[in-house]
């Protein structure tokens, strides 16, 4: 399970550290995908392959199908660390998310996101109508905390 945050500066080539809080969990080889939110995904191989095989039953007669599956895949890429930690994020998913110098890298409980650190700062700072919207439909959800 994926939590916490980080903040991590993109080097010259594109390239960020994961953390190795992280890593230990992602395994030596994970996936990085365009997101929602303006933001990247990155899963573990299995969750990436559980995604994979969920997307395939979905009705490609259905446009919206076809469409988040376009996202979700077309510009996937494969991940391996180098012996620093570091991974190069692909221009066109760096491009795709805003990426700006400053990335944060936060864990969303079966994935990690990355998000331009502004933006990142921007999606979560929500006002005290929006949790107590957001908190309500938790509860309508059937999650209590």
């Amino acid at each position: 399970m994926f939590f916490g945050e980080y903040i991590h500066a993109l080097d010259a080539k594109g390239r960020i550290i994961i953390p190795s809080k992280f890593r230990e969990e992602l395994g030596e080889r994970f996936y990085i995908t365009q997101g929602l939110d303006e933001c990247l995904y990155i899963f573990s191989e299995e969750k990436w392959t559980s995604l994979l095989e969920n997307l395939q039953k979905l009705p490609m007669a259905s446009k919206e199908a076809r469409n988040i599956s376009r996202r979700l895949i077309a510009r996937a890429a494969q991940l391996e660390p180098d012996k620093m930690g570091r991974v190069l994020i692909p221009s066109v998913l760096r491009a795709a998310a805003g990426l700006g110098k400053d990335v944060s890298i936060a864990g969303a409980i079966d994935k990690l996101e990355i998000w331009d650190k502004e933006k990142w700062e921007s999606a979560i700072d929500l006002d005290e109508e929006r949790i107590d919207k957001c908190a309500e439909e938790l509860i309508k959800a059937g999650i209590q905390f």
